[in-house]
């Protein structure tokens, strides 16, 4: 054997050291951390996109509320797309491997979104170009429900027990990162292209994709499999159908996981993708709004492995009893200041919103949810649970947020009441589980 393959191999029921610093975990966190980044600078470049580009590209014969509402349903297809993503990869996850599916999800997503950079727009072949939009959107849907279980689980299932919150927040973290990245991308091509930017320039970060896919790629080939994974592999035969185990024994655990993780989409739905659409449609400066969109995903970045170091301190449930509080008190004042049709304050709501609220929320979630499952169906059930908020926390939030406006004749606390609404079921969620933190994983 070479040095190299003797370097990047694991011995597969090797339990792993009581650190975080070895070269194998180092890696691992790390392919982690930037293959959910890529995937996730693919999934969030089109909300950006949804925001400020397709009503005008894709939809350009409607009204200017139509086309933003169309472009918004295309975004929440790809959403609803995620827990079908999350059930077929979690499907072949648990029964032969994290490592496999993790590489075809993000094959997926490079693919799909390099073909949204090409496509051509509705005024050169009419009703063809949202159609593709909508089928390339949920391929990407599809892609990342897979993704997020696959990352979680390779730093979960490989972390020791004490650390196991803040490796699988290296997953999480992968979130934000691709947000910057996807947010600043947009905003340097929306200065250079300048009025070209609807006929040219919004295409570059989506083709940009294909390099960083290859890069993705390269990192992700050379982690092994999980020990836990590769110890159940040889100990007993493969489930047939994981999805029918989970939902015959684990629904409660299923639903309460699903509840809790939807308080963290609605931040995010609310925030960077209405929000982006609501500052930009009154007039603030569309670099300014992405600028200060970007800072506060680098805010979300800190705290969220901030929060989630500190969940494997004092507990899971906590933090995030902590952070549904918080997000309950501040969602008025941060719904005014979203809509005040001002950068500042834009500003001030996003960094607060998603830098903190949202980081609260995100760095204890993914532990949370996967060690709710056991190991043999912990990708299906944490996937399921996790891509099934997805749908509404994300997917349906920016409609939901447009047409509670309308409701409420152009007002905003519609929107804010239903924020606290939301808020307020995924705090109840917490509260009915138990907390996992402590205990050994089966």
């Amino acid at each position: 054997m070479s040095n190299k393959t003797a370097g990047t191999a694991r011995t597969p029921h090797s339990l792993p050291a009581d650190s975080l610093n070895t070269k194998d975990m180092r890696r691992i966190l790390a392919s982690s951390f930037i293959g959910s980044a890529i995937e996730y600078y693919d999934f969030i470049l089109y909300a950006t996109a949804a925001s400020i580009v397709f009503s005008q590209v894709f939809f350009a014969d409607l009204s200017p509320s139509f086309g933003l509402f169309a472009s918004f349903a295309t975004l929440a297809a790809g959403y609803v797309a995620r827990p079908l993503g999350g059930i077929v990869f979690g499907h072949f996850g648990d029964r032969i491997g994290r490592k496999k599916m993790l590489v075809l999800s993000m094959m997926m997503m490079g693919v799909a979104t390099t073909l949204i950079g090409l496509l051509p727009t509705t005024a050169q072949i009419g009703v063809l170009a949202p159609t593709a939009l909508v089928l390339l959107r949920v391929v990407q849907g599809i892609a990342v429900g897979g993704e997020w279980g696959g990352a979680a689980l390779m730093a979960l299932e490989h972390a020791p027990a004490s650390k196991r919150g803040f490796a699988t927040s290296f997953a999480n973290a992968g979130g934000p990162a691709g947000a910057i990245l996807a947010t600043l991308v947009v905003s340097a091509f929306s200065a250079i292209a300048g009025d070209q930017f609807l006929i040219w320039g919004w295409r570059i970060p989506f083709l940009l994709s294909a390099a960083l896919i290859a890069v993705g790629l390269v990192i992700r080939l050379k982690v092994a499999e999980t020990p836990m994974f590769s110890k159940l592999a040889e100990a007993s035969e493969k489930r047939k159908l994981p999805l029918l185990e989970v939902l015959r024994n684990h629904p409660r655990a299923v639903v309460l996981a699903l509840l809790a993780t939807v308080s963290f989409y609605c931040c995010q739905g609310l925030l960077t993708v209405w929000g982006v659409s609501v500052a930009v449609g009154e007039g603030v400066d569309r670099s300014g709004v992405l600028n200060w969109k970007a800072a506060g995903a680098v805010l979300t970045l800190i705290v969220t492995f901030w929060a989630a170091r500190m969940s494997d301190r004092v507990g899971r449930k906590r933090m995030l009893v902590l952070a549904g509080i918080v997000g309950i008190v501040l969602a008025y004042p941060l719904m005014a200041l979203l809509n005040n049709g001002t950068l500042w304050g834009f500003a001030v709501a996003i960094v607060i919103g998603n830098g903190l609220v949202q980081g609260l929320l995100y760095g204890p979630i993914g532990a949370f949810v996967a060690e709710q499952f056991p190991t043999h169906v912990r990708y299906t059930g944490a996937s399921l649970a996790y891509q099934g908020a997805s749908v509404v926390g994300a997917g349906f939030t920016p409609m939901i947020a447009s047409g509670l406006v309308i409701a409420g004749g152009g007002g905003f606390w519609l929107v804010a009441v239903f924020w606290m609404l939301v808020m307020a079921i995924g705090l109840g969620a917490v509260l009915l589980t138990r907390e996992s933190s402590k205990t050994s994983l089966s």
